[in-house]
């Protein structure tokens, strides 16, 4: 499982490293340090935190109106699987993406729910590209 640096893990959640560090102090996201001590977030954590914060701003001020730039960076929170087709999900910071693809395209990438992923938007069609 791909585990995340604070740094890395507040650039996906779209906040500072001090913040993302602040929520680790608080307890608020399991961290485990690796061999040269740095303080890591296992993926699967950081998918489920993220859905998390994304549910909590929902009540917060309106997002300001934005041209989106295509790519939207972030985390995998949710794949599911059927026979042909499956559905991915991605939060890249505030924005949750859904893109429905066939298995064989999320078997080909080797998707998981905790790694890293940006989404592409063309029109109607959301591409995922495996980081």
């Amino acid at each position: 499982m791909q585990s995340y640096t604070i740094g890395q893990a507040a650039r996906l959640l779209g906040v500072s490293p001090d913040t993302a560090r602040r929520w680790a102090d608080a307890g608020r996201i399991a961290t485990h340090r690796d061999e040269s001590g740095r303080r890591l977030i296992d993926g699967r954590d950081l998918a489920a935190f993220s859905t998390v914060i994304a549910q909590a701003a929902q009540g917060d001020e309106e997002a300001p109106y934005t041209s989106a730039r295509n790519a939207f960076p972030g985390i995998v929170t949710a794949i599911k699987l059927g026979d042909v087709a499956a559905q991915v999900e991605i939060q890249a910071g505030p924005h949750r993406l859904v893109s429905l693809l066939t298995r064989e395209a999320v078997e080909e990438l080797g998707l998981e729910v905790g790694m890293r992923a940006t989404a592409r938007v063309k029109s109607t069609s959301v591409h995922i590209d495996r980081a």
